[in-house]
């Protein structure tokens, strides 16, 4: 039994987290809601910025207490348009190419993404990943509260969420793949057997030679 971990933003599709969240923030009932909910993320835009760089963890919590509020059959009401308009345009050439090897090879393949369980849900299904691992908002009377539920799926947990899964499913991880685009993956990359570089950032680049990782860019259909 052998599973594939591919990240997500980045690797198999162009845009990030904030895209998704800027889309909720313009789409709510009123310009009065929506004018409110642009200006408190604006609010907290510097220290995004800051945690970005140096806590993927934090970064992800403060995009998501953007979300406070929001109702749960909203959310899932305009998944369906989030991903047709902001997440399907933004698939690399060959993001669905490298999932369909993954399948035919026999491979479990797991999506695993600090973006939203329900929208990486939808990517899946058209990529043809079997599952996902992705952040879920907590809500309390059908209402986000601007929180994530444990685990936050970002930076090095993702390492320890990806041994807990194939500890789960019976998969020796020296025989399992993972997929990523930035260096700040490694620690995910790193608990593999085969590792891969996706449209690697240079650090990752680097690494990938190093180690004589494979590496190859999406970005193209050549």
């Amino acid at each position: 039994m052998t599973a594939s971990y591919f990240d997500v933003d980045g690797t198999l599709i162009s845009t990030n987290l904030v895209h998704p969240t800027l889309f909720y923030l313009v789409n709510q009932g009123t310009p009065v809601q929506t004018a409110m909910r642009l200006g408190r993320a604006l609010l907290r835009a510097p220290a995004m910025g800051l945690a970005e760089l140096a806590d993927r963890r934090t970064f992800n919590e403060l995009l998501y207490a953007s979300y406070a509020g929001m109702s749960e059959d909203r959310l899932v009401l305009l998944s369906d348009e989030v991903f047709d308009d902001v997440i399907k345009p933004a698939i690399f050439d060959n993001a669905q190419g490298l999932v369909r090897q993954n399948v035919e090879r026999g491979h479990r393949v797991v999506l695993i993404s600090g973006a939203l369980d329900f929208i990486v849900q939808r990517l899946a299904e058209h990529l043809g990943a079997h599952e996902v691992i992705a952040n879920r908002l907590e809500m309390k009377d059908g209402y986000a509260t601007g929180k994530l539920l444990k685990p936050v799926v970002a930076g090095p947990e993702k390492a320890r969420l990806i041994r807990e899964h194939a500890r789960k499913g019976g998969f020796d991880l020296e025989e399992c793949y993972a997929f990523s685009d930035s260096y700040s993956d490694l620690p995910m990359l790193s608990v593999v057997g085969h590792p891969a570089a996706v449209n690697p950032d240079k650090r990752l680049s680097l690494l990938a030679k190093a180690y004589s990782w494979p590496s190859f860019d999406l970005r193209t259909s050549a």
